[in-house]
């Protein structure tokens, strides 16, 4: 089981190696993190995009485009049609967003023609990797969903639970996020949390996977306030998966591991035919790096389980 975001990387660099597609890769710090995960043997890489702009940003940081497919596609539409094309026709593993909204790229992901569009619900997935905490923590979602129904978070946790797979989890527990643990009408998170344990219960999910909830996040994470609180399960103070029950709560939780915490991060959409690496502008080139190791070891994954 991987345990941190450098066994991660060690992983990605260990397993046989994926190719990466970037849309609209005119972005300094993607290509820096590009770059690096092909020095480090974890991609290999095709950016699409201004090729202009890409050469521009590659000759300042002294990246050697040799070592890429460039394609010129300076529209970013087109740039991201390019880039799913590719992964839908088997010419890379995955795809990377570069410097386009994430709108413009999730449009060509579930375009009819050549997008990767499946019946899942997309979701986005956090891994987090705090020093406080034993085990990496997965968060979903905290980037696509806004106010998820029931129906949505089975899919949220059966993404995360595919994420929690390829970094080599068994026994899978998740954290359904609410303010108590009693269930209230009056607070839709209890009511969602109670029957997706019940579901759980009942095998929905796999035999692999234990769900609580609903569960406040202290009980989620530390033994001490579960023994303290007097609440039992086997999840409290062990989660791998944090459902939380709307984005504000999921962007709150990751942003204050991130800045007040000073949480490493990797994060990526899933739900698609493969994983797509979603940055954001203010991630740190390690984040993108880490992302992309992520993103890497998830399409192998996936790739060996449809063989």
């Amino acid at each position: 089981m991987i345990k941190n975001l450098v066994e991660l990387v060690r992983e990605a660099q260990t397993q046989t190696k994926m190719k990466l597609v970037v849309a609209a890769a005119q972005d300094e710090d993607v290509l820096i993190a590009v770059s690096e995960a092909k020095k480090m043997q974890i991609i290999d890489g095709i950016l699409i995009g201004d090729e202009e702009k890409i050469k521009e940003i590659a000759s300042k940081n002294k990246i050697n485009l040799d070592q890429f497919k460039v394609v010129n596609k300076p529209d970013l539409m087109e740039a991201a049609l390019e880039s799913v094309r590719m992964v839908s026709q088997g010419e890379a593993d995955f795809v990377m967003k570069g410097i386009l909204d994430t709108s413009i790229l999730l449009k060509a992901v579930l375009d009819k023609e050549v997008g990767l569009r499946t019946d899942n619900l997309l979701s986005h997935v956090m891994v987090f990797e705090v020093e406080s905490y034993h085990k990496l923590l997965l968060l979903s979602d905290g980037g696509m969903n806004i106010e998820p129904s029931l129906e949505d978070k089975k899919g949220i946790i059966k993404n995360a639970i595919a994420v929690a797979k390829a970094l080599g989890k068994t026994e899978i527990k998740v954290s359904c996020l609410a303010a108590k643990e009693k269930v209230s009408d009056k607070m839709k998170s209890t009511v969602d949390g109670a029957e997706l344990k019940h579901i759980a219960e009942e095998g929905y999910f796999g035999e692999d996977v234990i769900v609580e909830g609903p569960i406040a996040f202290d009980l989620a994470v530390s033994k001490e306030a579960a023994i303290i609180k007097g609440f039992k399960s086997p999840v409290a103070g062990e989660t791998d998966i944090v459902l939380v029950p709307t984005i504000e709560v999921g962007n709150g939780i990751g942003k204050t591991l991130t800045y007040m915490a000073n949480a490493k991060s990797a994060g990526v959409i899933m739900g698609a035919k493969t994983p797509v690496v979603l940055v954001s502008r203010a991630d740190s080139s390690e984040t993108k790096l880490f992302s992309i190791a992520l993103g890497s070891v998830v399409a192998a994954n996936q790739s060996k389980l449809n063989k």
